[in-house]
């Protein structure tokens, strides 16, 4: 495997009292599209501002290349950074904010004239190289903090929720966009964003952060499917969490809820009768069918049903008052609000995942 083009190692950041980023490991490849996921406060920010040479660690390392970088400031470190509100110049005309960071370099003028001209059709601003950033819209404006950090040739572009402004229809087409531009470019993109859809459409690689620390790193389908932690599994995607002891080894192992007894896929998994257990499941894996006395799965009411992004999510209650949820295509269903169920799922689709500790449930 070839020298990765970033490593963090054990990086470590304290505001006041407290802590950041809890000695945190990252390697990333060259041309490799990474995307920092996390909740507000988890410190992902705080990664990007280490990353791009903004803020000092309290102690670990940063190595850009194999060289070690952490005491350099940012003018001594081939990245660049794209921020939500494009920080562009308003003053100057698109190819003048374009030209900006080359001019900077002391680079040539026909270096400087071709190079903005390559930018320009990069991302399909041709034509709108004499306006100025108040005569675009949302997209061209984030097209142009792209072109503008792309045309010095950073190693590694940073993007901090550089979507965030735009409509979700525009944001959409962004993503594509985005992608398409980094795989042209082969250019290593490190992506923030609290934004499940946008890291699982684009990323290469997630690393989902939590309290300043990676909870889980892996490629899109690893993160979705095999969710590590119960945080993980409720955060990427929608799962259902439910707790309880082995009642019965095997494969299918059963486990003990307080909704009642459910399969659960254990090949290898070590589990022993008695020991406590966490599983995950999805919310479009969930299977209910109306109640009839003697059949297997936990018997549940439907209490509440509503459509959003496309689908039909429909909310569960057992008698403990626990829930799951249910997502499935579609605007309705025939089952009304107030009719038992009997809620089931295939036991490879309940995924053993660790616990994680009450307050961030």
């Amino acid at each position: 495997m070839s020298e990765p083009i970033l490593q963090l190692k054990q990086v470590q950041k304290t505001f006041a009292d407290t802590n950041v980023l809890n000695g945190i490991d990252l390697s990333i490849a060259q041309g490799e599209f990474i995307t920092l996921l996390g909740a507000s406060g988890c410190g992902k920010t705080t990664t990007l501002r280490i990353i791009a040479g903004l803020e000092q660690p309290d102690s670990g390392r940063v190595l850009l290349g194999g060289n070690d970088v952490t005491d350099l400031p940012p003018e001594k470190r081939n990245v660049n950074t794209v921020f939500q509100n494009y920080a562009l110049f308003p003053h100057m005309t698109v190819s003048e904010n374009i030209a900006y960071g080359l001019k900077l370099k002391k680079k040539s003028k026909a270096e400087i004239r071709q190079t903005v001209q390559e930018m320009l059709s990069l991302v399909q601003l041709e034509g709108y190289q004499d306006r100025r950033p108040s005569e675009l819209s949302g997209g061209q404006k984030q097209r142009l903090a792209i072109a503008r950090a792309l045309a010095v040739k950073p190693q590694i572009l940073l993007l901090d929720e550089p979507l965030g402004a735009l409509d979700l229809q525009l944001r959409r087409q962004m993503q594509f966009e985005l992608k398409r531009l980094q795989k042209q470019l082969g250019i290593t993109f490190i992506y923030i964003t609290h934004d499940q859809e946008e890291a699982l459409n684009m990323s290469d690689r997630i690393a989902v952060m939590r309290q300043g620390r990676f909870e889980q790193i892996g490629t899109p389908n690893e993160v979705y499917d095999s969710p590590k932690t119960d945080y993980v599994a409720r955060f990427v995607g929608e799962a259902n969490i439910l707790r309880g002891t082995v009642c019965k080894v095997g494969d299918p192992l059963l486990l003990q809820t307080d909704a009642g007894i459910c399969a659960v896929a254990c090949s290898g998994c070590g589990l022993k009768q008695g020991d406590t257990a966490c599983i995950a499941v999805r919310s479009e894996q969930v299977q209910f069918s109306p109640y009839r006395e003697g059949e297997q799965g936990l018997r549940a009411t439907i209490t509440e049903k509503n459509f959003a992004g496309g689908m039909l999510r429909i909310l569960l209650t057992f008698a403990d008052g626990q829930t799951v949820v249910a997502s499935r295509h579609g605007i309705d269903l025939p089952a009304q609000v107030g009719e038992e169920m009997l809620v089931h799922w295939q036991p490879e689709h309940a995924i053993l995942v660790q616990q994680s500790e009450e307050a961030d449930r």
